[in-house]
């Protein structure tokens, strides 16, 4: 591991973002192992990470058989950065971007025959066929429509020149943090048999949810017509979704995030005063642990999760922020940290979303 309180290189400042891409095409190669054993495909999902063109390439180095974002912009950038996809656009599309859209994406989650059809006329006017995966709440409450709906939305939608329905998808542990179960991808699967029988189509992939599926993969408890997963985090972060514990056969050292210590003075653990709401309309609680060794960090709440960060160093606990600090108490630290120094923490999912968005944060690529 690299010595971070020693790194003096011009060519990185902070706060700054690590990125790993050996160890991120590692974990991408594991999963994507994984998931062959059982017959299904990965769509390797860029978003937390703002489709950064080093984390795309080492997933697509890694066996991902395609990129899957939520945002427009990260396709745009990453067709701009030469990648040629297939590339499938994970947040329902808005009917004033269908033109967009269908430019840049292949695929596109649907649930909407409104929007189908503005995406069928855009694709007709590109000289385009763009093809969606229509999605079916099976119980987390987010997006997809109600299994009963299922048959006639997949006929009107296939009735649309420009448009191919791949077939039938849902999205688990997002909203509702509903589990995948045999119960539920056995109502989705159950739901696109009703759909192939009434339609007629083949309607081959059916897209059994994001990396909170992997643990019912790995049981053998998946129905065997489940053939493609969104996969993110547990590639990004080597995570189980479920419970956060490490994934089997991947790295958790994919990211590391660093500051810089602007402030190292001993300070009492409780505020002096009468309080009030801190700058975030919150109300604060405080642990009496007497003097105590604190350091200010040169990032805060703008750029990061607070609670969402682990320091990569024994001893040192994340006391909280503001919008541009971040406060440490490193009195049982094992060295003495000093201002002008390092310190470096592993990102959680929301801490990376943060990191990965801002502007402020230098990202550094690190191979190797």
């Amino acid at each position: 591991m690299i010595n971070y309180h020693k790194i003096k290189s011009v060519k990185f400042r902070t706060p700054r973002l690590e990125i790993y891409p050996d160890r991120i095409r590692q974990n991408t190669a594991a999963i994507v192992e994984q998931c062959r054993k059982k017959g299904v495909a990965v769509a390797s999902v860029t978003k937390v990470t703002s489709a950064h063109p080093a984390v795309a390439r080492a997933m697509i180095e890694g066996g991902a058989e395609m990129i899957a974002d939520s945002r427009i912009e990260n396709l745009w950038e990453l067709r701009q950065a030469g990648f040629t996809g297939p590339f499938m656009l994970l947040r329902l599309p808005t009917v004033s971007r269908a033109g967009e859209v269908v430019e840049v994406a292949d695929i596109s989650l649907n649930s909407s025959l409104h929007t189908m059809q503005a995406l069928a006329e855009a694709a007709r006017m590109q000289n385009r066929t763009h093809r969606v995966i229509i999605m079916i709440d099976v119980g987390d409450l987010r997006e997809g429509i109600w299994p009963d709906k299922a048959v006639d939305l997949v006929k009107s939608a296939a009735a649309l020149k420009g448009l191919e329905v791949m077939g039938l998808g849902c999205n688990l542990a997002c909203y509702g943090g509903v589990i995948p179960s045999e119960q539920n991808m056995k109502l989705l699967v159950d739901t696109v048999k009703v759909c192939r029988e009434a339609s007629g189509l083949a309607l081959p992939v059916v897209c059994g949810g994001n990396s909170s599926g992997l643990p019912i993969l790995a049981e053998g408890r998946l129905p065997a017509e489940v053939n493609l997963y969104r996969i993110g985090e547990a590639i990004v972060l080597g995570r189980n979704v479920i419970d956060r514990s490490p994934w089997q056969g991947t790295r958790q050292d994919t990211f590391i995030a660093v500051a810089e210590v602007v402030e190292a003075e001993l300070k009492p653990s409780m505020p002096i005063g009468e309080r009030g709401q801190d700058a975030f309309g919150e109300t604060q609680e405080f642990v009496d642990r007497g003097l105590r060794r604190r350091v200010i960090c040169n990032i805060g709440r703008q750029d990061v999760v607070v609670d969402g960060i682990t320091p990569v160093e024994d001893g040192i606990i994340v006391l909280g922020g503001s919008s541009d600090h971040l406060i440490l108490d490193v009195n049982d630290a094992r060295r003495e940290i000093k201002v002008g120094d390092e310190v470096a923490f592993y990102p959680g999912y929301g801490a990376l979303l943060a990191l990965s968005t801002s502007k402020y944060v230098q990202k550094v690529v690190i191979e190797g």
